[in-house]
């Protein structure tokens, strides 16, 4: 089913976005004051309805108009189900779900849908920053990069971790994981999205390092980056906030869709 053609008289950005979490409700919260318009809410199979306004589908084939942009605010099976999906449709695609990558079918399919349908995956840092400074430095010969993702032990409830670890019993910290990037983003999929981030903009997610610690003495989600190379060396630290409606998810990971959202409309003359 094609997609009818796009209105020229509609001047907001318009958009889709996959998902109903705590990031999807942050994003859709600024969307007035950006200028945007949100056409469709994808959701999984059985939650459609057309009642809705924007109407919720769980097909990109059933768009009701041709969108500018695809948001993922899904996680990894998202993307990997409707990437492809809207890309091949000639719609670009914007993710905070980096750690997706890391499945070299997913990749493979998203990178093939992008060239058939001329259309763009855009990956936004998420949780992390100072990764200008990781990607500058990526242009020269980098030796090293080490990313430590420390949490509170209740923020690792419903990961891997639980296997390793009595979470509720630690009273010191404790490593859960030690390895590469991929093997972080594949084994915790929902937890390592910014260690990918961290690698896909330096070294790789096979040479970046990650260790992954359940800490009961922190409150916040500590995220460390630190790289050496030809610029030097340098290391910085994230302690991040959890959103009010999850506090799982990342706050500054719904912002920096908000703020890749505002640049976006600042490159085509909103």
């Amino acid at each position: 089913m094609g997609l009818p053609a796009r209105l020229p008289h509609l001047m907001d950005l318009r958009i889709a976005i996959i998902g109903h979490g705590a990031i999807a409700v942050h994003v859709r919260g600024k969307l007035a004051g950006l200028h945007v318009t949100e056409i469709a809410q994808i959701v999984r199979p059985g939650k459609e309805s057309g009642e809705d306004a924007p109407p919720r589908i769980s097909d990109l084939n059933d768009l009701p108009l041709h969108p500018d942009l695809v948001i993922d605010c899904g996680g990894h099976q998202a993307l990997a189900q409707h990437g492809p999906v809207a890309l091949a449709l000639g719609i670009d695609v914007m993710t905070v779900s980096l750690g997706a990558l890391a499945d070299r079918q997913v990749e493979q399919s998203l990178k093939d849908a992008a060239t058939k349908g001329g259309a763009r995956l855009h990956l936004v840092s998420g949780a992390i920053g100072g990764l200008d400074a990781l990607r500058g430095a990526s242009t020269g010969a980098i030796i090293e990069v080490s990313y430590i993702g420390r949490k509170p032990p209740g923020g690792w409830h419903g990961s891997p971790a639980e296997a390793v670890l009595d979470l509720d019993a630690l009273t010191e910290a404790a490593t859960h994981f030690s390895g590469t990037a991929r093997e972080a983003a594949l084994a915790y999929p929902k937890n390592a999205n910014v260690a990918a981030a961290v690698a896909l903009a330096g070294i790789g997610l096979d040479q970046t390092q990650v260790q992954l610690i359940a800490d009961p003495t922190v409150t916040e989600n500590l995220h460390e980056v630190t790289a050496k190379g030809d610029f030097g060396t340098f290391t910085f630290t994230i302690a991040g906030n959890g959103l009010p409606q999850n506090p799982r998810s990342s706050s500054l990971a719904a912002m920096s869709i908000v703020a890749a959202l505002a640049e976006r409309q600042k490159q085509i003359g909103f």
